[in-house]
């Protein structure tokens, strides 16, 4: 197995590990009268998330690693990781909002209102570069700011108190 192979296995297992964890919080904000706002943009994340890592998987994991980029995005995981402890339980793939409850505003929130779509837009630009695929980085980074333009004014306006957002 190449070193491409190993780091797509383990970036796959994070994922589904992280899918499995938000499903668990979501089920649990909502057990809590959370609501899910804008839920209608969510298939297309998955939607892109899992073309991204198949296509990363049939272009790239027989591929050599670029030891520079492979380092930028094991930054990026380090502050993916400080999101998670930040958020805990309040970590979801989704829109979930609790009533009442206060903004996160510590850990990389106390300087980002949304530091994971930070990470994911570098996951997604520099995992590809990991293996020398310029054009795959830039398709699915643009693809990216589409679809996050759409999540971040949903959940900016879900946290922030305009609610015209439901259908999104």
């Amino acid at each position: 197995m190449t070193a491409a192979a190993l780091l797509l296995g383990a970036v796959t297992i994070e994922r589904l590990l992280e899918l499995w964890w938000a499903r668990h919080n979501t089920t649990a904000l909502l057990a809590k009268d959370a609501r899910e706002i804008a839920p209608g943009h969510y298939p297309a994340i998955v939607f892109l998330h899992a073309l991204w890592l198949a296509s990363l998987w049939i272009l790239g994991s027989a591929s050599t690693l670029n030891l520079s980029w492979l380092t930028v995005f094991l930054a990026l995981q380090g502050f993916r990781a400080w999101i998670l402890v930040t958020l805990r339980g309040r970590w979801t793939t989704r829109i979930i909002v609790v009533p009442g409850a206060p903004l996160v505003t510590h850990g990389p929130y106390r300087f980002l209102s949304h530091p994971n779509y930070l990470v994911v837009a570098g996951e997604i630009a520099t995992l590809p570069l990991c293996f020398g695929l310029p054009l795959l980085a830039l398709v699915f980074s643009i693809a990216n700011a589409v679809i996050l333009t759409v999540r971040i004014r949903a959940e900016s306006a879900a946290l922030y108190g305009s609610h015209h957002v439901e259908h999104i």
